[in-house]
């Protein structure tokens, strides 16, 4: 009962929000789209959350032992909180949710979740370097070059032998950091291709999405797509990501010729799109707790007389 109230009164405050005459140029940016190509975008983007929960599973998988169900319920709630808390502070719902479903440790699971921003960093950063409007083909190769080579490198290092442990106190323990990051880049076997499929998916139909609201073809939106989850990318955010999603963006529009005001405006329509497909699929799953796997009562041993 608590969750529907819950949910009750966030649809209030998001209903007197969009009844400010202020928001009516982002209603006029989806008139022009039909209700088909709505429910088109809205499905895809549920297939990037299917993704997301198969790479979980993957990387997971001897704890999840084939709950996918529970997982997506894990990834759909993260992916709701990361949008609604400032700050990137929805990235604790993460490891918080495995640690209560899964019973994985809050170290391990956040070192997992490390590593898969990482990943989406690199994806995200050669598309943007192959597909930025404007870039010199020298800066554009250098750039590929350098993000593909940091990938390689980076779980590489980790994995090579160390003395951190045998430093100081503040050594020994990002030693021991490093051995749980080490082995949160070694279990997944097919992360990086979830992390490719997820976005090439995700930046397609978005970039889809985009070229309807601004009436153009795909090839002049996707840029600005691209443009959008790279700035989304950065460390620190604002509520909701706004301000640098809509920057990124329009920043990458410019150089296609749309103005700034006409990209910002469809950058912001595209995401409050993401954001109510988000916080809408989250509080279903939020809705439908999953049962913990983890034993209700201390795993048996020896009989205490």
């Amino acid at each position: 009962m608590k969750r529907a109230i819950s949910i009750v009164v966030t649809l209030a405050l998001l209903a007197w929000l969009a009844s400010d005459q202020r928001w009516k140029m982002v209603g006029d940016a989806f008139a022009s789209i039909t209700p088909g190509a709505f429910v088109a975008v809205a499905a895809a983007l549920f297939v990037t959350y299917v993704l997301r929960a198969l790479r979980v599973c993957d990387e997971f998988r001897d704890d999840v032992n084939g709950r996918f169900g529970a997982t997506l319920r894990v990834i759909l709630v993260h992916n709701a909180m990361i949008n609604i808390v400032p700050f990137r502070g929805g990235e604790t719902a993460f490891p918080i949710l495995l640690r209560q479903v899964f019973g994985v440790s809050i170290v391990r699971a956040s070192a997992s979740l490390l590593w898969f921003r990482l990943q989406d960093a690199f994806v995200v950063g050669v598309l943007a370097c192959l597909v930025w409007p404007g870039l010199h083909p020298a800066l554009r190769t250098a750039g590929i070059a350098a993000l593909i080579a940091a990938a390689w490198y980076l779980p590489r290092w980790a994995r090579a032998p160390h003395n951190w442990t045998a430093g100081g106190s503040i050594v020994s323990k990002l030693g021991k950091l490093r051995d749980i990051f080490t082995e949160a880049t070694g279990r997944s076997r097919y992360g990086w291709w979830w992390t490719i499929a997820n976005w090439a998916l995700k930046l397609g139909v978005q970039g889809w999405l985009l070229a309807m609201l601004l009436n153009t073809s795909f090839q002049t939106a996707f840029p600005g797509a691209v443009g959008a989850e790279a700035a989304a990318i950065l460390p620190v955010q604002g509520v909701a990501g706004f301000g640098t999603y809509e920057a990124g963006a329009a920043a990458a529009l410019l150089y296609s010729g749309i103005a700034m005001k006409d990209g910002l405006q469809a950058a912001l329509a595209l995401h409050l799109f993401i954001l109510c497909s988000a916080v809408a699929t989250g509080a279903i799953a939020w809705l439908f707790p999953s049962k913990s796997t983890l034993p209700e009562t201390p795993a048996a041993g020896p009989a205490r007389k």
